[in-house]
């Protein structure tokens, strides 16, 4: 199974894809989709959204996973986040993908253990579970956390299921 993790930013958009064999990781490809500060909203959430869609278009991903935003201190700022957010959700669902969203103490406990954990044991661990990446920085390195937090939530569903047809 090959699932694409975004992390979303209105400035800087991070992707991981990585393919998946029962508990094996591959990665694949690895980026950030950038918008331009100096432009409108609008101009900036397209360009994220073309960006994007050739990145799924290229990669092909049956699953993909999104964090999910949290509120912070800046209402403007969440809010414009959340639309970010909306652009990663779309491009996958436009394109008939299922879309999968994880809470960002989820994916950190998915890595590295624990839910509190900092972007430098991020980088570390997905460097740990895919070796020889070269992460394009740590919006890329999120991404690919997400979608290794995928990969293990699938797994653990399809045991999960297993288990109970054998049960019945």
């Amino acid at each position: 199974m090959r699932v694409i993790g975004v992390d979303p930013g209105l400035r800087r958009m991070g992707w991981g894809v990585v393919d998946v064999d029962g508990v094996k990781l591959r990665h694949v490809a690895n980026g950030v989709c950038q918008s331009d500060g100096s432009t409108d909203l609008a101009s900036r959430l397209a360009g994220l959204f073309r960006q994007l869609e050739d990145v799924v278009n290229t990669h092909k991903p049956a699953t993909a996973a999104v964090e999910q935003t949290f509120v912070n201190k800046d209402a403007a700022g969440t809010l414009k986040l959340g639309q970010a957010r909306g652009v990663a959700m779309l491009v996958p669902a436009l394109c008939g993908i299922d879309v999968a969203e994880y809470a960002p103490n989820a994916v950190k406990k998915a890595v590295v253990g624990v839910g509190h954990a900092q972007k430098e044991q991020i980088q570390h661990m997905v460097g740990v579970l895919l070796p020889g990446a070269k992460v394009a920085g740590p919006d890329a390195a999120d991404a690919l956390a997400i979608a290794i937090c995928h990969a293990y939530q699938a797994d653990a569903r399809s045991r999960m299921a297993a288990a109970v047809a054998a049960a019945r």
